[in-house]
């Protein structure tokens, strides 16, 4: 092997199960092969298949990149390993083949999802770097800092009593009713998650520093310092097929089918609508979007996913009476059930807004696509990514939840189709607000796409990392060079701690 290979770093990626957190960390995981790393992805049997594609690409491509799929032990299984698998499926099953897989290769680094919170105890018996990857930004983990330090939602009342979040660059509001369960039910809430992220040699955040620059310095200074922010790293799909087969579980819709669609409406006149692969809506509640964007006049293409109450996600009887007919007759509506491109209809010329429920990865998608958002938070960290986008960079408008409630539990907040429709009027009826919006997102678009190229942020913020990593490898050859070491976790003295937790 020649002198270039064995210097190249590798680095292993862990991701979860789930698409909120898989499809990010394996796009960080090739925007790193692009940087000249040995990456490899690590995924149980049932998540290779979909990520196969886009890794063959990439090695055509003339990037190192591997998939390596652990083996699950005999009469083993992994429950809910789609992509819309929730953060509650135990994944420790795989915990023996990945120690198994480790001892052989022994990679640079070893970057992990935060769900998978039992690797870090396979990791550190053998003395490789550990980075921790999150799955949301800067922001929310200030505002989860905030509440810890101060908890100023056990000073208020009731639960829908507005209350600040001390300490932040902003002044950011929030009701008890729209915090996490574990935040409300006191301090224990999320210890083991956090246990297993203390002693990690840093961050890795998939946000870039333009977007969210003062809670980024904040994070580094009252959070850790070892922070590296590299995104958005779903910029790293940069062609069609990437885009199309990004997230897909199974066709619903031909994706040439939904662009030609897109094609024939005006640019800047489309709603998007969707909720991400996790949630699960109400009837009552689809009854009132299906109204509630009829009524808005705007042209729409809808993504409906699970509905809760129907485990098959086959429920039709929901559907108004004519809706389908009428939106389809006029053109007006576009439902997809089940995946849909996402990327490739943000960036379309024709997308002018999109309804969403915040998560992480949609946020830095719209925001990415310079497209503005209509806010509607369901769980997870939602919430905060709400205030960054209405409060900080005023790119959204609010639709008016205010009820944190987990994935897997009824929803008793119902909003009506008249605050449905006055939100999409908002955001796409023209006037001063709607430019102000548009312009600021196309801005934050532009940003974005600067800030992973060379000589950017994020670009930067890699080379730190891949150099630092290599000084660490260089360091400890020397140190074994020079005094044998029998326990080699000796070797790795953790550069920092993490304390926190993170959702969806």
């Amino acid at each position: 092997m020649d002198s270039a290979q064995v210097s190249k770093l590798e680095m292993f990626f862990f991701p979860f199960v789930g698409g909120g957190h898989m499809l990010p960390m394996v796009d960080a995981a090739r925007l790193f092969a692009s940087h000249g790393v040995k990456s490899t992805i690590i995924a149980p049997p049932t998540a290779a298949i979909s990520l196969h594609s886009a890794v063959q690409r990439d090695q055509q491509s003339g990037h190192h990149i591997t998939l390596r799929t652990l083996t699950l032990p005999p009469d083993q299984t992994l429950d809910a390993a789609d992509m819309s698998a929730p953060p509650s499926t135990d994944t420790s099953v795989l915990q023996e083949p990945l120690h198994r897989l480790l001892t052989e290769l022994r990679p640079d680094c070893f970057v992990f999802d935060m769900f998978h919170s039992w690797s870090a105890d396979v990791v550190d018996g053998l003395g490789i770097p550990r980075i921790v990857f999150t799955g949301n930004g800067c922001f929310s983990r200030c505002a989860e800092n905030s509440l810890r330090r101060h908890a100023p939602h056990e000073k208020v009342d009731s639960d829908f009593e507005p209350f600040l979040l001390p300490g932040l660059p902003n002044r950011i509001e929030l009701t008890r009713s729209q915090l996490p369960i574990f935040v409300r039910t006191g301090p224990g809430g999320g210890d083991r998650m956090r246990r297993s992220m203390q002693n990690n040699f840093g961050v890795l955040v998939n946000s870039f520093y333009e977007l969210e620059p003062a809670y980024a310095d904040y994070f580094k200074k009252e959070i850790t310092n070892r922070a590296w922010l590299i995104g958005p790293v779903s910029l790293c799909n940069r062609n069609v097929e990437d885009k199309v087969e990004r997230g897909k579980d199974q066709i619903s819709i031909d994706a040439q089918n939904c662009l030609d669609w897109l094609d024939s409406k005006n640019p800047n006149s489309v709603l998007y609508v969707s909720f991400g692969s996790l949630a699960r809506i109400p009837p009552t509640q689809l009854v009132e979007i299906a109204y509630g964007l009829e009524a808005s006049g705007h042209p729409f293409i809808w993504v409906i996913g699970k509905v809760s109450g129907d485990d098959d996600g086959e429920a039709e009887n929901w559907v108004p009476k004519g809706f389908q007919q009428r939106i389809s007759e006029s053109k007006k509506g576009l439902i997809i059930r089940g995946w849909a491109p996402q990327l490739l209809i943000l960036e379309h010329a024709a997308t002018g807004g999109f309804v969403t429920h915040c998560g992480w990865n949609s946020t830095l998608e719209a925001v990415t696509a310079g497209v503005p958002v209509v806010t509607w938070p369901l769980s997870a960290e939602q919430f905060y990514n709400e205030k960054l986008l209405t409060d900080v960079l005023k790119i959204g408008v609010r639709v008016g939840s205010v009820e944190w409630v987990s994935w897997k539990t009824e929803r008793k907040e119902t909003v009506g189709r008249e605050k449905v429709a006055k939100a999409v009027e908002q955001l796409m009826g023209g006037g001063e607000q709607t430019a102000v919006m548009s312009r600021r997102a196309r801005e934050l678009a532009e940003k974005a796409k600067k800030a992973v190229e060379e000589g950017g942020s994020s670009y930067a913020d890699a080379e730190a990392l891949i150099d630092e990593l290599k000084s660490h490898r260089e360091r400890d050859t020397l140190i074994k060079s020079v005094v044998p070491v029998d326990d080699e976790s000796l070797l790795c003295e953790p550069a920092g701690t993490v304390d926190g937790e993170s959702s969806l």
